[in-house]
């Protein structure tokens, strides 16, 4: 006889709990259980804190000034200091420490040979050097004259500012004193969503705190002046091999603050790391000689730039992340169930019993008029 037009659609299917004498089955349901549960205690709220807000993206401000003095005997015996070692930022939260430096003093515009360092410069007729083109990778404009720069090379004589660059780099950094020089880093970072900010300089009221202290991340976590040294060893690196031929240094400053605890637990963490192996720019400073020519001293400068880069994350209590990870762990408690039962119905030897236990159809009584849609 067929059945009612719209077939099972408005049938109503309700849970039966069916006990099952299966220990693996059980095992596996109890292991899974454990397993949500340790992933809700061990995971989600121990380790990722599920039960916290969190901001992100914290406003930063960085303060950076050097101190220390260091005397190079190259050019003339003259004392360097931190205006002249430490140059302007060449970016955000940069700072460049002059280690080594070749000086060519006294410069002018004017004819002279060329470097014969620059291959393009060499020549042994005036032929080689045509007027007018500039030299590559050189020093200036050829005039068409083939010089005798020493008695083993000839090279294009050149317009420019001459004499030209000086290319003999000294073996030792002249400025090697520079590795004792400090670095004070003030850094301060505010958590909008939070609105709380923290500073990693101590709060004191003696003013030659700072003028005598150095960090040390046992002793003294709080003093914020490094000492150029112990941040290049950090970096794994030897200062003067770093100091010969320049080199770039990420300084990270990272903030993990949980706001569920006193504001004196949220301290910063440094670390350091090499970023690149030499690193070096060229700067002039130009004057009017007594016959109203002007000269210039050009520096060609060695040295570490500090990459200065700050990161951060803050925590607090809230429901509404904690209501979301108890919930996420909730559904994973069901869907050990899930699965318990689909190992039982579908891959147990047993699984017609299971079936025929588990599904069960529901008549009304002999004699009874079904009930009708």
């Amino acid at each position: 006889m067929p059945g009612p037009p719209c077939g099972s659609l408005l049938d109503y299917k309700t849970a039966k709990f069916s006990l099952t004498r299966n220990r693996r089955v059980g095992l596996l349901h109890r292991l899974l259980q454990l397993s949500a549960l340790g992933y809700l205690l061990g995971w989600v709220l121990l380790l990722r804190k599920g039960y916290q807000d969190r901001d992100t993206a914290p406003r930063v401000a960085v303060v950076t000034k050097v101190k220390g003095a260091a005397v190079a005997e190259a050019a003339g015996r003259r004392l360097w200091d931190a205006a002249d070692l430490t140059w302007p930022p060449q970016g955000e939260n940069v700072l460049f420490l002059v280690t080594h430096f070749i000086a060519t003093v006294q410069q002018a515009q004017g004819t002279c040979p060329e470097s014969p360092s620059v291959l393009d410069g060499m020549c042994t007729e005036d032929a080689d050097c045509p007027m007018g083109n500039p030299v590559v990778h050189g020093n200036g404009i050829k005039t068409g004259k083939c010089l005798m720069f020493n008695a083993t090379h000839s090279t294009c004589e050149i317009y420019g500012w001459c004499p030209v660059e000086n290319s003999t780099l000294p073996r030792k950094p002249l400025l090697a004193e520079a590795e004792n020089f400090t670095l004070f880093i003030k850094n301060t970072v505010h958590f909008t969503k939070f609105n709380f900010s923290k500073c990693n300089t101590l709060q004191t009221s003696d003013p030659s705190y700072f003028k005598s202290c150095t960090y040390d991340p046992v002793f003294n976590p709080s003093c914020p002046v490094f000492r150029v040294r112990d941040m290049v060893e950090a970096a794994g690196q030897n200062f003067g091999d770093l100091a010969l031929l320049g080199g770039s240094i990420r300084v990270l400053i990272e903030w993990n603050c949980d706001l569920d605890h006193p504001a004196t637990h949220c301290q910063p963490q440094y670390s350091f790391s090499l970023q690149d192996m030499r690193y070096n720019f060229r700067t002039a400073s130009y004057y009017w000689g007594s016959q109203r020519q002007l000269y210039r001293n050009l520096l060609k400068l060695y040295g570490i730039r500090f990459d200065l880069s700050v990161h951060g994350q803050a925590g607090k209590f809230s429901i509404v992340p904690t209501a979301v990870s108890c919930g996420t762990s909730i559904a994973f408690f069901g869907a050990a169930t899930m699965v318990c039962d689909l190992v039982l119905l579908y891959l147990d030897a047993k699984a017609d019993l299971y079936w025929k236990e588990k599904f069960e159809e529901a008549r009304p009584p002999k004699g009874e008029p079904k009930a009708t849609a």
